[in-house]
């Protein structure tokens, strides 16, 4: 075995590094679901890039293609000019995606990452509506730029901002009261209240399912009264699916699930398929109110990025195969988290949909203890929520059954090592 050398991040790279920490290794080598780090250990993948890798890593799909593109000669940088990757993209995008699901999107390309997404979305609605104030919710998260932070409700990430975060205002998100209160219905007064001095916004802005909140699942229904409180007001339900969308949850879209159709829709992580930074934002045909450059961004035309991403849909999303078996793979987690759940009640409880799973630690340093075991196991998984009480699952979608049971019983060993 080498030593591993990590003088040079200690001594040059920015206090701000975060995964790192926890994942005190170097990593070297990358295939499908696993890592291998500069020392030769293998570690199986349940983080994939935070989303960001739903086909894992260096799919030999994507890599042929972007392989072909680059010996080619093919554009690299493009802006937002024509190009042949990009109108692949688009006709893909329209013939796999958009009219499979009756959607008459205009797509929009922001900048390479979800943040951009975001901002763009956040500044068309209000531009559309001529509002600016907008309704975010509880724990969510959708950016760390300023437009962005202002809708995010973590409260370290929006102390980072340095400046008032403003024209935003924080409403429960399903299940916030846990079942006491029906939250949905105070958000509902407060907006048709003359003095409850709210605002009529711009629009709201929701995840389906809040990754970075704490694997916060929204119910079909409650996402369905919320898209027709929006459309009766007149405001726009932007959803932010950049990283539950692709998907993660199961269909392409999160929001499918429910039965709505978003005014605005944000993408990235793994809309460019291979990793490669890449973002859209949808929306409504009616909604293109840009002037040319309006919004725009220097990497907005990453095309190797349109190539990886073309390939995807082409492969992953002609039928329903991949949905299908990310959803019984989810299954499969939500059976073994069951289970702790059970073995340890009181301590453990879980909640997920499609491959985004959480196991929740009622004491939430144990959280962080499961995942350091896992870690030296060789398994990568993250924490998230506002105490990091939730180990967060989100594997590569493309995960075999066999890599998924690996990974479940070295959490489960974790577990037991840390609640018995």
């Amino acid at each position: 075995m080498t030593t591993v050398e990590t003088d040079v991040f200690q001594t040059l790279e920015s206090e701000v590094r975060s995964y790192s920490r926890g994942w005190p290794t170097v990593f070297e080598s990358a295939s499908g679901s696993w890592l291998r780090s500069e020392d030769g250990k293998e570690y199986l993948d349940f983080f994939a890039g935070a989303g960001a890798l739903n086909y894992g890593h260096n799919n030999p799909i994507l890599k042929s293609a972007l392989i072909d593109y680059i010996a080619s000669d093919g554009i690299t940088h493009g802006l937002d000019m024509q190009t042949v990757a990009k109108r692949q993209l688009l006709e893909t995008f329209e013939s796999k995606i958009l009219a499979p699901r009756g959607l008459d999107y205009k797509v929009q390309f922001p900048g390479p990452t979800g943040t951009n997404s975001v901002e763009s979305a956040l500044k068309l609605a209000r531009k559309v509506t001529g509002r600016s104030s907008i309704i975010n919710f509880t724990n969510a998260f959708h950016g760390m730029t300023l437009g962005a932070l202002s809708v995010t409700g973590n409260s370290m990430k929006r102390a980072g901002a340095g400046v008032p975060l403003v024209h935003a205002t924080p409403m429960p998100f399903d299940n916030y009261f846990d079942g006491v209160t029906e939250d949905f219905h105070w958000f509902s007064r407060v907006l048709d209240d003359s003095g409850s001095g709210l605002n009529r916004p711009a629009a709201v802005i929701v995840e389906t399912v809040q990754g970075e909140g704490g694997v916060n699942v929204a119910r079909p229904e409650w996402l369905k009264a919320l898209a027709t409180l929006c459309s009766e007001r007149e405001i726009l339900l932007i959803v932010d699916d950049v990283q539950m969308g692709c998907g993660r949850t199961g269909p392409f879209f999160s929001f499918e699930i429910a039965g709505i159709t978003p005014d605005i829709v944000t993408l990235s992580k793994s809309i460019g398929g291979y990793g490669l930074p890449m973002a859209l934002t949808l929306f409504k045909r009616e909604l293109d109110v840009w002037s040319p450059g309006e919004h725009n961004g220097t990497f907005r035309g990453n095309n190797p990025a349109f190539v990886t991403a073309n390939a995807a849909l082409d492969h992953y999303w002609s039928d329903e195969a991949l949905s299908e078996a990310t959803i019984a793979k989810g299954a499969r987690i939500a059976d073994a988290f069951t289970d702790l759940s059970n073995t340890f009640e009181g301590q453990v409880s879980t909640r997920g949909r499609g491959l985004v799973q959480g196991l929740v630690f009622a004491d939430p340093d144990k959280a962080s203890k499961v995942c350091g075991i896992a870690f030296d196991q060789g398994l990568l998984a993250e924490t998230s929520g506002p105490s990091d009480e939730v180990v967060k699952l989100l594997p590569p979608l493309t995960i075999t059954e066999d890599e998924l049971d690996h990974g479940l019983r070295i959490l489960a060993d974790a577990t037991h090592s840390v609640c018995s």
